[in-house]
């Protein structure tokens, strides 16, 4: 095949990240835009080609704040402790993080669309582990590339969970039937300022154990 322009994609993939801070609330964000990125996730690899996903996408107002609630709810408790937490241990990159959690947090009702993914399926504590992780892998690549598709464009996300700890009553605001998992939740708006830059990662001589684990 031929190659793609690899500083073009290279660079895609590797500021690609979550963003909290720099989502503008003011601007909104047009539905075909998200449509052509769904229509590129829907090309990710999934078990047996089954495409047993929904993409349920929440841009009016009433739902996005009743969401929201759902969404401080599972998050602020938690993340405020680990703030204070982080404060006294002179953790300031950890501090900044939690910071910008609790920010996006606070404005989540203010994001133009959120955007729930779901595939057909339950998680079941008897299940098999090669059974849960075909669940899982059959929606979390086309997640990812929905998020490239997102970053290509010019808009910004993250991949957030706290809104499951209320997964039924989202399930029940929403009309998502019994039988579909709701797989996370995905804050979507335009990025504001310049690009983003790669953030700080392990080199890959740390992570890789050839061969043997070592």
């Amino acid at each position: 095949m031929t190659p793609f322009e690899t500083g073009t994609t290279d660079r895609l993939l590797s500021t690609t990240r979550s963003v909290r801070r720099r989502l503008d609330f003011d601007q909104p964000v047009d539905t075909d835009v998200l449509r052509d990125c769904v229509q590129l996730a829907a090309y990710a690899p999934n078990a047996s080609n089954a495409q047993d996903w929904r993409w349920v996408i929440v841009t009016d107002p009433d739902p996005r704040a009743a969401i929201a609630e759902h969404y401080r709810a599972g998050i602020v408790p938690p993340m405020q402790e680990l703030l204070e937490r982080r404060r006294a241990d002179g953790d300031a990159v950890g501090v900044r993080h939690s910071e910008a959690v609790l920010y996006l947090a606070e404005r989540f009702h203010e994001v133009p669309a959120l955007v729930i993914p779901c595939i057909r399926g339950q998680l079941d504590p008897d299940l098999d582990l090669a059974w849960t992780a075909s669940l899982f892998g059959s929606i979390l690549p086309a997640v990812w590339s929905f998020q490239l598709a997102l970053h290509s464009r010019g808009l910004a996300s993250t991949f957030t969970t706290a809104h499951l700890l209320a997964a039924d009553e989202v399930a029940e605001l929403l009309g998502i039937p019994d039988d579909y998992l709701q797989m996370c939740l995905i804050p979507v708006a335009y990025l504001r300022g310049d690009d983003l830059k790669p953030p700080a990662r392990k080199d890959s001589d740390e992570i890789i154990a050839w061969n043997t684990w070592a």
